[in-house]
């Protein structure tokens, strides 16, 4: 057919996110912020890049054929992005989840027909039930298939440093001056940081850590604490392990947030910005938040904050009036923004 302007599929979709100043729930702040919305990819998270990046990879090399099977360990944005590719490429999926991950999440995988292991959250990392050792074990008793591994995968720092990195800096006109951003497996603040300081050193690079985690202090004395854990709320950002995926090195700072305070961040980045964002995107404009407290900022800073999902998968979670009563979250400004009338 001539003249018909469509994409071949959603995976040219991928990438080339928009870059949105945020205005209103930044004021009184110095600085110039900017938000890198990830929802944007077909997918609707950042997990989309290293998906498709780690695949055409393997394609390439020959590891991956037709018909063999992909295995992966997510909280449930890298599985969705791993199944929507797989589905257009004809590959099965297989997906190990924590448990603490949403029941919008492990639905909308299901949906996309891949199945679905879930694993109790709040074990060891090497407890034959963790999320990490199930798909480790599914992978050698699955005839044909391959272990992405985001957690220690180079490749998932690739991704970053051959998109997202090059879009922040071409959106800012090279004028960025600090990258905030969740750190989980690393990948995404590692491959973006990566390619931001080749082209300006001075660019600092703050990472947003959860109480629970280990990745701040370890980013501190390169030593793993195991009484730095314990449960926590936030889904795909804190670590109990050290992933390889995460380039400490490029990486000037961590703040750690708190599950309640970037529960109600993501509320109210909705509420001011009218942008519908994840739990971690409110952990990392929390962290943004805590940083200008400090005066890390000043009048000339450009600070772009990466939101890596949409907020429909939190629909049982932070935007959930019963889910935040459970966990003790919701307090009167809360309560007064989801105020709900119904006329009889």
């Amino acid at each position: 057919m001539k003249n018909i302007q469509a994409q071949e599929s959603v995976l040219e979709l991928i990438g080339n996110t928009p870059l949105v100043k945020l205005n209103h729930i930044t004021s009184g702040m110095k600085g110039n912020f900017y938000a890198k919305v990830e929802a944007f990819n077909p997918g609707h998270s950042a997990k989309d890049r290293i998906a498709l990046y780690i695949i055409d990879q393997a394609e390439k090399k020959g590891i991956l054929k037709p018909g063999d099977t992909i295995i992966e360990t997510t909280s449930g944005n890298t599985g969705f992005s791993i199944a929507m590719v797989s589905v257009l490429k004809g590959y099965k999926c297989i997906l190990a989840v924590s448990s603490k991950s949403s029941a919008d999440k492990i639905d909308m995988l299901k949906a996309m027909g891949a199945e679905v292991h879930v694993c109790p959250a709040h074990v060891a990392a090497d407890d034959p039930r963790s999320y990490y050792e199930v798909a480790k074990r599914l992978h050698t008793e699955v005839e044909g298939s391959i272990y992405i591994n985001q957690y220690f995968n180079e490749l998932n720092i690739d991704a970053h440093y051959h998109s997202t990195g090059p879009e922040i800096w071409n959106q800012t006109n090279g004028q960025i001056t600090h990258l905030v951003a969740c750190s989980g497996t690393g990948g995404t603040i590692s491959g973006t940081a990566r390619f931001l300081k080749e082209q300006n050193p001075e660019i600092k690079v703050l990472g947003i850590d959860a109480y629970g985690s280990v990745i701040q202090k370890y980013h501190e004395t390169r030593e793993l604490d195991k009484e730095e854990i314990y449960p926590y709320r936030i889904e795909g950002l804190e670590k109990n392990l050290i992933p390889t995926a995460t380039d400490f090195d490029k990486i000037d700072r961590f703040m750690k947030v708190t599950d309640e305070d970037s529960a109600h961040t993501a509320r109210e980045i909705a509420q001011k910005e009218g942008l519908f964002v994840g739990y971690t995107s409110g952990a990392a404009l929390q962290g943004v938040k805590q940083f200008s407290d400090e005066g890390v900022f000043d009048e000339n800073s450009v600070v772009v904050v990466i939101f890596p999902d949409h907020g429909s998968r939190y629909m049982s979670k932070v935007y959930n009036d019963q889910w935040m009563e459970q966990q003790g979250f919701m307090d009167e400004e809360t309560r007064l923004h989801s105020k709900i009338q119904y006329v009889k």
